[in-house]
This record gives structure tokens, C-alpha cells and sequence, in this order.
């Protein structure tokens, strides 16, 4: 046990003895995170307030007097910039003004056909059909739909419960039973939506490049180098070599996971302070002492296994180049399996999926932000996980007393 003390302090020594290295596991990926989603929240809020305040561009075509009323009464003309035209005119300038709505120039256009003053009177007096009118709009311009959200919701509703009013007297009439919608949500952490989509993905990808930066090196690049050969020839056995080198990538691995997603969640936190953010799935993050030991849980089962699985795979290679060719598509499929998370249904997840290394991993974590972790789902994944790299570190210990790998011969 001594010897794999050692052996730990050597390969902690050769990273935090350098400067350089420390500064780019642990203080670069901090800086980057925060301001990475420091400038996303500020671009976000301040797309959301620029779309709120837009003053929207609006033609009316043949506005007849009860409408221009339900138009104002309202409060829809107090943000819009409302141009009124006649049939004629809209007929001269028609295909210009469908061009200007493409191009994001008019937000919404509202079309009342010539005759609609008389459709609607004949229609509140139980004759006729009802009156019809056409709203154009550009769906993919957020002040255009914007625009067109708000004149339904205000003047439109406006003028249509005016006309049931001359035609019914008493527009409740026509409800059937009053409706109180209230929104019910688990009373525990008040994590965002997209909280629990993102973390789960950014928490495996960030453990995963976190062990591949020093893994490599550790043994792939000493193997390279020539140095592990003289450790090799030592007195100390292999396996001892194998364990001090894997607890020492998994310690400076650990900690830097611990430091970036900590730096992550405080970045969701002042997204979620930021008000400008408001119904567009952020709020403060808010964990609790037990969430945060099974997250911590979580992410030391999911290092212990990237350790392994990169100890096998640089432990086969000759150099850190094929080392490093091989574990890229492996990365590939680390981000896919944190990526699927993201599109889960409300449905309940089979327990069995919480077995699946990283998969499931990423499962609990996104269980974890809303607080819907059950314990046994956290015993199979965090079992499976160490169970499954327990199994690989065994094959990596075997690998180390293997000749030709180890002195690639």
C-alpha cells in the first residue's frame, strides 16, 4: 500500500507541480462555463426583452368602427404601430405587403372582407353565417408571431365577446362550467426544465474529457515516452503501478468534475436570478444536503469507470496518437448517450435503463434535479456502474503484467 501511495504522489506531483496544467483542468473550464452561460443568459434575456418591447408593425384592412373600438379598448394599440388601408388600397399593394411580412417589415396584417359590418350584424341577428376575417403573420420572425399572439389574446377576444354580447345579452351564458386552471409542481428543488436536460448531458461529457486529458498521458504517453518501462523494472509489483495510476487519474479527475459542474451550477443559479429568463424554463437551482451526496455518488461511479475504460484502452495502445484515435468515437457515443436524456417523455423509465453505464448514469442525475430519484433506482446505477468498472480495472491490472503490451513489443 505504500508503494501505491507512491506512486499516487508522483502522478499528483506531475500534474499540480505544473502550473499550466492546473490552470487548464481546473481554473480554464471554470472561467469558460461561467461565461459561457453568463453570455447565453444575458443574449437570452436580452432577446426576450427585445421582443417584449417591440412596438409591432400592423396593417388593418377595412376596419369597421366596432373593431377599431375592441382594437383600442384592448390595449393592443398601446404596443403596435397600426396603419388602417381600405380593400382598394390592400388589393394595389397586396403582393408588396405579403413580401414586407416575409421580410419581417409588417408583423401582422388583419384582413376584414368589405362586407364584414353587414355578415356581422346579420350574423348577432341570427341570420347568415358567421363573419370571417384573415390574419397573415410570419411564423418564423419572433415579433411577428409575438404580434399575432397578443392581438388573439386582446383585441380579437375583445371583439368577439362584444359581438356575443349584442347577440346573447350576457356572454356567460355560453360557458358550460367555469374552469380554474392551477399548476401543480413538486414542492422540492424548483430546478428548471432545462436544468434537467442540460446537466445530466454536460455532467458525463465534462467527467469524460476531464479522465481522457489525464489518462492518456498517464500511461499511454509514459509507455510512449519510455518512462513506465523503468517503473516496470522496479521492485514495485505491477499491479501496485496499476492501482496508484488509476487512483491518482481518478483523484485528479474527481476534482476536476467537483470544480466544473459546481461552476455549472452556479451558472444555472444566476440564469435562474435572471428575470429577463421568466417562463422560459429557468429558475434558481436549489439542491438539497441529500441531492447533493447523490449527485456526488453519482459522478464517483461514473469516474471510476471512465478511469478504467481509458486505463484499458491507453494500456493497448503503443502511443498516446492511437490511444487517443480510439477513444474519440468512444466520446461520441458518451455525448449520444448524455444527448437522449434530453428527450425523455413523462412517461416512467424502466429500471432497468438505470444499469446501463453512463446511460443511466445520466438518467439519475436527471432524476436528481427534479427530485423523482428513487433510492433503488440510485442503488442500480450507481452499483452497475462501479460493478462494471471494477470488472475493467481487473483487466487492466492483468494487462500491466503483459510483456509485450506493456514495453509494446
Amino acid at each position: 500500500m505504500n508503494k501505491v501511495s507512491l506512486i499516487i504522489k508522483k502522478e499528483l506531483y506531475r500534474v499540480f507541480g505544473d502550473r499550466k496544467l492546473i490552470f487548464s483542468l481546473y481554473v480554464l473550464p471554470v472561467i469558460i462555463t461561467i461565461a459561457i452561460y453568463s453570455l447565453m443568459g444575458s443574449m437570452i434575456g436580452k432577446m426576450t426583452k427585445d421582443i417584449t418591447e417591440h412596438t409591432s408593425i400592423v396593417t388593418v384592412v377595412n376596419a369597421t368602427g366596432d373593431f377599431k373600438w375592441a382594437i383600442d379598448q384592448s390595449g393592443f394599440a398601446d404596443g403596435a404601430e397600426i396603419t388602417y388601408i381600405d380593400s382598394d388600397d390592400y388589393a394595389t399593394r397586396k403582393n408588396d405587403i405579403e413580401e414586407e411580412i416575409k421580410n419581417g417589415n409588417i408583423d401582422l396584417v388583419v384582413n376584414l372582407p368589405e362586407n364584414f359590418d353587414e355578415d356581422a350584424k346579420a350574423y348577432m341577428a341570427g341570420e347568415g353565417g358567421m363573419p370571417s376575417m384573415d390574419v397573415y403573420y410570419n411564423a418564423d420572425e419572433n415579433y411577428s408571431s409575438r404580434a399575432n399572439s397578443v392581438f388573439n389574446s386582446t383585441a380579437l377576444s375583445v371583439y368577439k365577446n362584444s359581438l356575443l354580447s349584442e347577440r346573447y345579452g350576457d356572454v356567460d351564458l355560453l360557458e358550460a362550467v367555469n374552469i380554474n386552471t392551477v399548476s401543480l409542481s413538486k414542492d422540492s428543488t424548483g430546478n428548471a426544465t432545462f436544468m434537467k436536460m442540460l446537466l445530466p448531458y454536460m455532467v458525463i461529457m465534462i467527467l469524460f474529457a476531464g479522465v481522457m486529458s489525464v489518462g492518456v498521458d498517464a500511461i499511454a504517453g509514459e509507455k510512449e515516452r519510455g518512462t513506465l518501462a523503468s517503473m516496470l523494472i522496479s521492485p514495485v509489483k505491477r499491479r501496485e503501478i496499476a492501482a496508484g495510476k488509476m487512483i491518482s487519474m481518478a483523484i485528479l479527475s474527481g476534482i476536476s468534475a467537483v470544480v466544473t459542474t459546481g461552476a455549472m451550477v452556479l451558472s444555472f443559479t444566476l440564469l435562474g436570478s435572471n428575470s429577463g429568463l421568466d417562463g422560459m424554463g429557468f429558475s434558481a437551482v436549489n439542491f438539497s444536503a441529500a441531492q447533493i451526496i447523490e449527485l456526488l455518488l453519482i459522478m464517483l461511479s461514473l469516474v471510476l469507470f471512465y478511469v478504467s475504460v481509458i486505463s484499458l484502452i491507453a494500456v493497448y495502445s503503443g502511443n498516446t496518437k492511437t490511444a487517443n484515435s480510439v477513444i474519440s468515437p468512444i466520446y461520441m457515443v458518451i455525448i449520444l448517450m448524455g444527448m437522449m436524456t434530453m428527450f425523455r417523455t413523462g412517461s416512467t423509465t424502466p429500471s432497468y435503463l438505470y444499469a446501463i453505464p453512463v446511460y443511466g448514469n445520466a438518467l439519475a442525475i436527471s432524476d436528481i434535479t427534479s427530485n423523482e430519484l428513487g433510492l433503488m433506482n440510485f442503488i442500480i446505477s450507481f452499483v452497475a456502474t462501479i460493478g462494471l468498472g471494477a470488472i475493467i480495472t481487473v483487466l487492466v491490472t492483468k494487462a500491466f503484467n503483459n510483456e509485450k503490451l506493456m514495453f509494446n513489443a
